[in-house]
């Protein structure tokens, strides 16, 4: 997104870019002006910043300039502060190392907060920008007034992880997606900021965790063949292939050339469907043969992939209004691979949170079993609040 000038003006002063040579354009506008309805705003921001596992920006130099009533200065140093904490809400504050394994991609380099912030300043609408810029989910929401609450040190720095995580996430999801909580074993479809359909999942061994990933759904597969990742048959399909050929033909082994597959069929370990969804980790969304373990209440024995309780019934909510469920049930009964595309893609965000809204609006806190809390380090942010 292009800058504005009154943008521009600010990013220079807050990157340390040398104006001259930044901007060899026209004349740059002045820096938007802080009225003092505006500052008490910004006041309030920095005050509350803490209640949300939010570091407070230093403000140091705006609070002397408070106090000298020097206004140029207020505008630079107001400005510049105000531009780090919104960049605090929308993008979190954790260092990269801590987000390591999250590849969802967030919306960087789609936030022109120099330029909102000025439009915001001169429309009068600082704190709706604010509130604009804070994850949408209302489990952001509950943790938040959680967070604010407790009391308990251990959950106070499970809930600030989650509320990070959430500013991980895009800011705009899209009215329509999939959202897997590996954590809480479910995936979720979301239809206009509801949840539409809920499923239990299975999830990768603690061996094998399920990564943090987003990708996009565009249709579906029925009597999926598996064409056989090289670690599994490494560990284990290449050597019943080699001692026992016949049983590995048996349970629909085919393999030639260096590649192994599976056949379609009731013994398929993708069961009757899989998403189709590309991603660089080769982890699907699919049916299992093996229903009794979505009755554990740990489910973690995938290798990656993450198995759908009732599979199908997903893939007919995807599909409807255009392909119905009889329609769906006479293309499992036939045995053929069959593609059939959603007309739409929808967004899938496989993620991974330990504490969650319940639908009463109360907060649970899940069970790490991959132990992410602890690789994101330290969640306590810094309390100190300047003097103004």
């Amino acid at each position: 997104m292009r800058r504005n000038v009154l943008g521009a003006a600010l990013a220079v002063i807050l990157t340390g870019t040398n104006c001259s040579s930044a901007l060899a354009q026209p004349a740059v506008a002045a820096l938007p002006h802080w009225s003092a309805e505006s500052l008490a705003v910004l006041h309030h921001r920095l005050e509350s910043a803490p209640l949300e596992a939010l570091p407070v920006p230093d403000c140091t130099a705006l609070a002397a300039a408070e106090r000298a009533g020097d206004g140029a200065v207020i505008d630079r140093e107001a400005s510049a502060v105000a531009v780090k904490m919104a960049r605090l809400i929308a993008l979190g504050w954790m260092p990269a190392e801590a987000r390591a394994a999250w590849h969802i991609a967030d919306s960087d380099a789609r936030i022109d907060f120099a330029g909102q912030l000025a439009t915001a300043l001169g429309a009068g609408t600082l704190d709706a920008w604010f509130s604009s810029l804070e994850p949408r989910r209302p489990d952001y929401a509950a943790l938040r007034t959680a967070y604010a609450a407790e009391t308990d040190p251990a959950r106070r720095q499970t809930l600030a992880r989650n509320l990070e995580r959430w500013r991980w996430m895009p800011h705009d999801p899209g009215a329509e997606y999939l959202l897997v909580n590996a954590a809480a074993f479910r995936v979720d479809l979301w239809r206009d900021g509801r949840v539409a359909d809920s499923h239990r999942v299975i999830v990768g061994k603690v061996s094998s965790p399920t990564p943090v990933f987003g990708a996009t759904v565009s249709g579906v597969t029925f009597n999926p063949w598996w064409d056989i990742p090289a670690n599994i048959v490494r560990e284990s399909v290449g050597r019943l292939v080699a001692r026992h050929p016949k049983l590995a033909r048996q349970r629909g082994y085919v393999w030639g050339g260096g590649r192994y597959r599976q056949r379609p069929g009731p013994g398929n370990s993708l069961g009757l469907m899989k998403l189709i969804m590309p991603n660089s980790y080769n982890v699907y969304l699919h049916d299992t043969p093996s229903k009794s373990l979505f009755e554990r209440p740990v489910r973690t024995f995938s290798h990656g992939c993450v198995r759908v309780d009732d599979a199908l019934g997903l893939a007919a909510d995807l599909l409807a209004p255009t392909t119905p469920r009889e329609e769906i049930d006479g293309i499992v009964a036939s045995g053929r691979t069959t593609d059939v595309r959603l007309g739409r893609n929808v967004p899938i965000y496989i993620a991974y949170f330990t504490a969650e809204a319940t639908p009463d609006g109360t907060v649970t806190v899940l069970p790490d079993v991959y132990n992410r809390d602890g690789a994101m380090g330290d969640a306590a942010v810094v309390q100190r609040l300047c003097a103004f």
